[in-house]
């Protein structure tokens, strides 16, 4: 018998607002031992996904040359640098939310779709987080780690391999 969504998918998804800043964001990360989140709209509608990987990156690039800068001169570097660090210190000074960060691509699949599908889908697309929808609701998500729990569980690792 297949394994469904439905069975391994955790149901209670704990969606962000769009408008949070990237701190609350991160303690709310932490508070709940989580590396991403759904994001929602003011009206409570899935309309992205943000993890760590996307607070870091922000940070990463802020304060990172770009390849445009490394062909200047030493002193136009020097210059360059100078008014990127005014512009990221200035930039700190504003809370950057949750809209700046996330991905706004909702990656979904229904409650009846087979794990092997899942998890096709899953390695495809680098996805570590997939939403499962029921009537277009979204009523879960499957993670990695929901993954793995198919190779801990013996009943539900025979099932996939039939």
């Amino acid at each position: 018998m297949t394994v469904l969504a439905r069975e391994i998918m955790t149901p209670s998804v704990k969606a962000v607002p769009q408008s949070w800043t990237m701190d609350q964001f991160t303690r709310f990360l932490t508070d709940h031992e989580i590396t991403g989140s759904p994001v929602s709209d003011s009206e409570g509608r899935i309309i992205g996904i943000a993890t760590l990987k996307d607070v870091a990156e922000f940070r990463w690039s802020s304060s990172r040359p770009s390849d445009a800068e490394r062909q200047l001169t030493p002193e136009e570097q020097k210059e360059a640098r100078r008014l990127r660090m005014f512009i990221f210190e200035e930039m700190s000074k504003l809370p950057v939310e949750v809209r700046d960060i996330m991905t706004p691509i909702v990656v979904s699949v229904t409650e009846d779709t087979p794990v092997r599908d899942i998890a096709d889908l899953m390695m495809e697309e680098h996805l570590h987080r997939i939403f499962v929808t029921h009537e277009g609701e979204i009523t879960g998500i499957i993670t990695t780690y929901d993954m793995l729990k198919l190779i801990s569980n013996n009943d539900l690792a025979r099932r996939c391999l039939t």
